[in-house]
């Protein structure tokens, strides 16, 4: 499969503006090419949630052209690229090896069909909103009303996880809020959304106590479990944006990610 067959790396990047627009991240975020590459085609793309040393490595393996992660690297100022070094080793990894770097972190949050939405597909929701202010989370109601137990027990069923929960397993809940990843400290906009249930993948033990005092019945899924949904409808998506590319799913946890 050569010459017609292959996209270039601009092609990739407007794929995924029609997916995820850039414009849609968060002012914080570093979304976009991270890594460039001297590759004129574009045959494989290998994606994951995050550019670790586990999938560094498959994509060398693969022979991946281009690494789509979720997460992005260089959040802070980097000062130098070593491969002994835990912040650049993996992207070390890639650029020895001539493959880029794509990342569509908070954009790909807050797009329609991205990890919210496929988050907010998982429990069925309806009436699904955008939830305020910043629009990166989803607000819905569930097709049938439960306590907050069976909303915990669904939620460990439907991400395959362990959840951690903080509120009243006796709760009836009917209006579930969500945002996958970490989204803790938007709680409180849960809340004033009229949320009777929060899920997301990670909070820190003060602000669970702040979500028991306010009334917030919350769900600590995982950051893991909570984002690798939208994985096979990104996937899916690319492949309906440029068909003529061969893409592979990684859904290998590296060791780092595990437990959380």
């Amino acid at each position: 499969e050569d010459g017609e067959d292959m996209i270039t790396v601009n092609q990739v990047y407007e794929a995924m503006q029609a997916i995820a627009p850039l414009e849609l991240a968060e002012h914080w975020d570093n979304p976009g090419l991270l890594i460039g590459t001297e590759k004129q085609d574009i045959k494989k793309v290998l994606v994951a949630l995050d550019c670790s040393m586990a999938t560094a490595k498959e994509a060398v393996e693969w022979g991946a052209d281009l690494m789509l992660t979720h997460h992005p690297v260089f959040f802070r100022a980097v000062k130098r690229i070593l491969p002994d070094d835990p912040e650049t080793a993996a992207p070390y990894i890639l650029l020895r090896n001539g493959i880029g770097l794509f990342a569509a972190h908070t954009n790909l949050d807050a797009a329609d069909g991205g990890v919210n939405d496929c988050l907010a597909g998982v429990f069925s929701l309806e009436n699904v909103e955008k939830l305020p202010p910043e629009g990166l989370g989803r607000i819905g109601t569930l097709p049938k009303d439960m306590t907050f137990g069976e909303l915990a027990r669904l939620s460990e069923k439907e991400l395959n996880t362990r959840v951690r929960i903080t509120g009243d397993v006796n709760a009836r809940i009917h209006r579930l809020a969500m945002i996958g990843g970490g989204g803790a400290e938007e709680l409180f906009d849960a809340k004033s959304a009229g949320a009777d249930a929060y899920i997301t993948g990670e909070m820190k033990h003060h602000l669970a106590i702040q979500a028991e005092f306010i009334g917030l019945n919350v769900i600590e899924a995982g950051h893991y479990e909570t984002e690798r949904i939208v994985l096979p409808r990104l996937i899916e998506r690319l492949q309906r944006e440029a068909n003529d590319v061969q893409y592979r799913l990684t859904l290998s946890e590296s060791p780092c990610l595990r437990g959380i």
